[in-house]
């Protein structure tokens, strides 16, 4: 099996030759065709434009933005392409309070905030007893929580015949930025590529080919080895804190185990490569690109995730994680060259979340509210024989309100209570409950954050703000997300568009804007009232915010 998509015997000539004759697309008259948006609207004009076929969304889970500049002299790859041809928003925000995954990919396709989308963690976020999977024995997931619609249900309305395909390493990756429609929707569980039965009860049989590949047996007793010399990555490969110490040190081999090996494979580059390979195969199999109309590619990579949480941003792993993908993005890009021609492709490039470097490496620690969680639930069953299923999500403590309000109790002065012990955490900023959220000034940041965190209705009592360099983490092994934090809520956000000149933009833009901004390029309108705009950058316009 290779470790990519292969490239072409003449790719590198052909991507030549494509640079060399520029991109030709005329972003006026992509509004044009779509019969929606005014000529004026056009950022660039051309004597000939193509039509664009096909939006690719990429997604890095965990890709903090200083990351394409820190190793941008590095870059050969897919990432180098990117920032050579792409506007790149070097500060965008995940502009939500709890930054993980399932709430990161749940703003991107939206323009909505997690608290208009319904996802608020990812424990509450696509877990699903009712969509098991197909031949996996993993948690099933489904959207079954999302509220609402998303881009692809946006084109939908308007050409009712495009393809979509969604791949992720991690099913709440691959399910979110689609929303609740019943399309092909995979990721990877156990082994094999699968999806679960909210989508159907069969598998593709290109994705059961695919499967019976083998890449698992494949990679089994492989070593992930360094990219280049050692002697050429500045980080030190002893931090004697990733992984707590056991295991963090080159090589990183495989185990021989296939049911080992099943688990390790998520944890090592390779991973991205594989997901890569899969996606370029259904892009063949369902033919995605290749007809008179626009059809839409998701596509989220979940490796710098695990490796930013096992070893750190500032690990040698991450560095030489990093240099593969850029690798394999590259291969991934010049292969995709062959079916959808880049001057009829956009490209967008951003990420779910940051990442927070260990404690242990500075003046940080590690928060836990699992005292305050056990003290509620025994509170519950003594004082008032309830199961209130409290539990804590990244400083968000909720529970069962409704049963406690049902037997009279202010649950507005327990909240006050609960508040008051938490606030006595070390690590802990201040703590919010709904009365100073409610009463919380607009200029807020933190607040207001929280405020597009929760959806109403959802049981909360109170949502604890953690300091700077602290991580809501318990363990010693990894380090973690999740905070208000810039270092969590800061992500990149690129736009390779067709026709427009690349820019470095460093003003402040919302991952939210995203998915608006994609459908102004493509001349549609969002089915629903939306919280993103579409950024003027693209469209030759001053920003106004």
């Amino acid at each position: 099996m290779p470790e990519v998509c292969p490239d072409s015997p003449d790719s590198h000539h052909r991507r030549a030759r494509m640079v060399s004759r520029g991109l030709t697309l005329l972003l006026g008259c992509i509004a044009l065709l779509a019969g929606t948006l005014p000529a004026q609207d056009a950022g660039v004009t051309q004597k000939s434009a193509r039509p664009i076929r096909l939006v690719l969304a990429l997604v890095v889970d965990q890709m903090r933005p200083d990351y394409l500049d820190r190793f941008r002299s590095e870059w050969r790859g897919g990432f180098a392409m990117l920032l050579r041809e792409g506007i790149f928003f070097r500060n965008a925000e995940q502009d939500h309070s709890v930054t993980e995954t399932a709430p990161g990919h749940a703003t991107m396709m939206t323009g909505r905030s997690p608290a208009s989308v319904g996802i608020v963690s990812n424990d509450l976020g696509v877990p699903d007893l009712l969509s098991p999977l197909i031949g996996s024995s993993a948690t099933g997931a489904s959207p079954r929580r999302f509220v609402g619609t998303t881009l692809f249900d946006w084109m939908l309305a308007r050409d009712p015949s495009m393809r979509v395909l969604s791949v992720s390493r991690k099913d709440r990756g691959a399910i979110l930025t689609i929303g609740r429609a019943k399309v092909p929707v995979f990721w990877f569980s156990r082994g094999l590529f699968t999806t679960s039965r909210w989508y159907g009860d069969t598998l593709p049989t290109w994705v059961t080919a695919w499967n019976a590949r083998d890449a698992v047996g494949h990679f089994r007793g492989s070593a992930w080895t360094l990219e280049r010399p050692a002697s050429s990555y500045p980080e030190a490969d002893d931090r004697p804190f990733e992984l707590n110490g056991s295991g963090n040190l080159f090589p990183h081999v495989m185990p021989t185990d296939w049911a080992a090996a099943a688990i390790e494979i998520e944890r090592q580059p390779v991973m991205d490569s594989l997901t890569l390979d899969f996606t370029l195969t259904g892009v063949r199999r369902l033919g995605l690109g290749l007809r008179d109309g626009v059809d839409f590619l998701s596509l989220s990579l979940s490796t710098t995730d695990v490796v930013g949480h096992r070893w750190g941003p500032g690990s040698r792993e991450m560095h030489d994680q990093l240099l593969k993908l850029d690798r394999y993005l590259g291969r991934f890009f010049d292969s995709l060259a062959t079916i959808v021609p880049p001057d009829q492709m956009i490209v967008t490039l951003t990420a779910d979340h940051g990442i927070t470097e260990f404690p242990e490496a500075g003046a940080g620690g590690r928060i836990s509210l699992s005292e305050q969680v056990r003290a509620l639930n025994a509170y519950g069953r003594a004082k008032w024989r309830l199961e209130l299923g409290a539990g804590s999500e990244v400083g968000l403590l909720f529970g069962d309100i409704d049963a406690l309000t049902r037997r009279g109790v202010n649950t507005d002065s327990l909240a006050d209570v609960l508040a008051a012990d938490i606030r006595q955490v070390p690590g802990v900023e201040r703590v919010l409950t709904h009365r100073s959220l409610a009463a919380a000034n607009a200029n807020d940041l933190v607040a207001m954050r929280w405020r597009r965190q929760v959806p109403a209705g959802f049981g909360w009592f109170v949502a604890a703000v953690a300091k700077k360099d602290y991580i809501w983490n318990s363990g010693k092994t990894e380090t973690s997300h999740g905070t208000t934090n810039p270092d969590d809520v800061l992500v990149p956000l690129l736009f390779r568009v067709p026709g427009l000149a690349p820019r470095r933009i460093e003003r402040m833009v919302r991952t939210v804007d995203l998915a608006p901004t994609l459908a102004a390029l493509l001349g549609i309108r969002p089915t629903e009232r939306v919280e993103g705009v579409p950024l003027p950058e693209l469209f030759g316009r001053r920003p106004t915010r």
